[in-house]
């Protein structure tokens, strides 16, 4: 049957949905209870002109084990067909609905309730659950019409011609509705995406700013940016460390074997620097083939002891395409220390980077190390 075709993201769909499911399924037991609460005061206090075992029997038991089995049954539906939960739901309300009806129909007003299975389709935005809900509504009165003549002998000839078109122009009315809710949703889903995609491209951009694009770690500005913030908090006692990193003799790589193996040499010093730092240092591509570190919430001791093994790492590859040559790094570091500015500390540290540049390279100087 053609009601019954899934939609390709059936499952998604029903997962998202799960939870009004569910609270659905729990106001069928509150609607059981409040009816059954309601039938059992009017009878004690209102004039019911029926004895007490046909009232209690048939009015109150059977009716609520009824209701209370198509109930059962939907949850059954949803553990474990939950792929026709939504027919369920709307042949149980359905069902609900009417038994009320019945018991009720003296009560002009009452059969407005049949349009509630067709509303609370509404709030799944499926239109073929609407039409379903509503054809179960046509099929159900035409069947208590002609099948039961009290039923039949209570309504009169306009009832029985206003209640079907009642049905028909509620569903009109809820279908108009679902229509407006589902372009709602989808202008709503759109704004979402568009916002999302912004963001996206928001982080993108910041990132492209922030860091080096062939390194892959920050750039001087945003190091210039991190410097001032991680000095600030030294001068409130927090350990700092400035470490500056120079590629020995990088011009002659890149002249002798081209800039495209000067660019891997720089991104796999990167990495290695990447591989050695903790999430609390700061690590940049300070100039062409020059790395400078900020070295937070460590001593002096493991401070050195961090940069000697990148040192010695990478003293100790032998790259392919430089016919097995080594690629060493010269490093100046110091501690931030009391009476320092920020400006003094670096032109410290650069100048002990140049030590270790005219002594030998591949080596640390510090204030403990002078070359």
């Amino acid at each position: 049957m053609k009601f019954l075709e899934l939609p390709h993201n059936y499952p998604e769909q029903l997962g998202n949905q799960s939870k009004w499911i569910s609270k659905f399924i729990r106001s069928y037991w509150l609607v059981v209870f409040v009816h059954t609460i309601a039938q059992l005061g009017c009878f004690l206090f209102l004039y019911y002109p029926i004895s007490k075992y046909d009232f209690y029997i048939n009015t109150l038991l059977v009716p609520a084990v009824l209701m209370s089995g198509m109930i059962i049954w939907t949850h059954w539906i949803h553990r474990q067909q939950p792929h026709f939960i939504f027919y369920a739901m709307s042949i149980t309300s359905t069902f609900i609905t009417w038994v009320i009806i019945y018991l009720n129909y003296d009560v002009r007003i009452i059969p407005a309730l049949c349009l509630m299975p067709i509303f609370s389709s509404v709030i799944f935005f499926r239109k073929r659950l609407l039409w379903f809900s509503s054809i179960l509504q046509m099929v159900t009165f035409v069947t208590l019409y002609l099948s039961d003549a009290h039923f039949r002998d209570f309504l009169s000839s306009f009832d029985a011609v206003a209640t079907p078109s009642f049905i028909l122009a509620g569903t009109v009315i809820a279908h108009i509705i679902l229509i407006s809710g589902r372009e709602l949703m989808v202008d709503l889903q759109q704004t979402i995406q568009a916002k999302q995609e912004l963001i996206v491209r928001n982080a993108i951009m910041s990132k492209l700013s922030k860091t080096d694009g062939l390194t892959n770690l920050y750039n001087q500005i945003s190091f210039r940016d991190y410097y001032d913030t991680a000095f600030n908090y030294a001068s409130q006692d927090s350990c700092l460390h400035l470490a500056l990193l120079d590629i020995d003799n990088f011009k002659q790589i890149n002249d002798t074997y081209g800039h495209r193996v000067g660019d891997m040499v720089l991104g796999i010093i990167s990495q290695v620097i990447q591989q050695y730092i903790s999430s609390s240092d700061i690590a940049a591509r300070y100039g062409g083939e020059e790395f400078a570190l900020l070295i937070l919430d460590k001593n002096f001791d493991e401070a050195y002891e961090l940069v000697e093994s990148i040192r010695s790492h990478l003293s100790g590859l032998r790259w392919k395409e430089l016919n097995n040559q080594t690629v060493t790094v010269s490093i100046g570091l110091h501690s931030c220390e009391p009476g320092l500015t920020k400006e003094d500390l670096f032109e410290r540290v650069d100048s002990y980077l140049y030590q270790a540049k005219r002594s030998g390279k591949n080596k640390i100087v510090t204030a403990l190390h002078i070359a």
